[in-house]
């Protein structure tokens, strides 16, 4: 496992400690994580996602979506059953699953839906009006207090 070692951007930095602890968690699931359920992330639009998971065998009581602290947690547990079935060959995956994703900052989910055996999950990024490019618009020697800025700069 690489880890890499971020204590030279402290020295210069202010904020960042929160990347390096993403890095690591993402490696951590990375290699702890069993590939199941499979899922895909899709860009849908330019601020919109969709986390779509292959959970054949679960519905809507046997899942749990959480959003926590800009994590995403959805875990699927299945009740055991009391029938005594026999099974020839079973190949449908019905086990317990937790699988996590960590959400960029201003990123919320919209909304979940289970169809045909997929779980979807949409996302959106809003950002809030005060943290987006807006236009200063350059005026032509406005007064200030009846006199214009270059009498001002004269009378100092």
């Amino acid at each position: 496992m690489t880890r890499f070692d971020f204590s030279p951007l402290y020295r210069t930095t202010v904020g960042f400690d929160r990347l390096s602890s993403l890095l690591d968690s993402v490696s951590r699931n990375d290699n702890a994580g069993s590939g199941y359920p499979p899922y895909n992330i899709e860009l849908l639009d330019k601020d919109s996602y969709r986390i779509t998971m292959a959970v054949a065998g679960f519905g809507e009581d046997d899942l749990n979506i959480q959003v926590e602290s800009e994590e995403l947690t959805v875990r699927g547990s299945k009740l055991e059953e009391n029938g005594e079935r026999k099974f020839l060959h079973q190949g449908i995956g019905a086990r317990n699953f937790e699988r996590r994703f960590s959400l960029a900052d201003h990123v919320r989910v919209n909304s979940a839906s289970l169809e045909n055996g997929l779980l979807h999950i949409d996302l959106v990024r809003e950002i809030p009006e005060a943290m987006k490019p807006r236009s200063i618009p350059i005026g032509k020697g406005k007064l200030i207090d009846g006199k214009s800025k270059a009498k001002l700069k004269q009378a100092s």
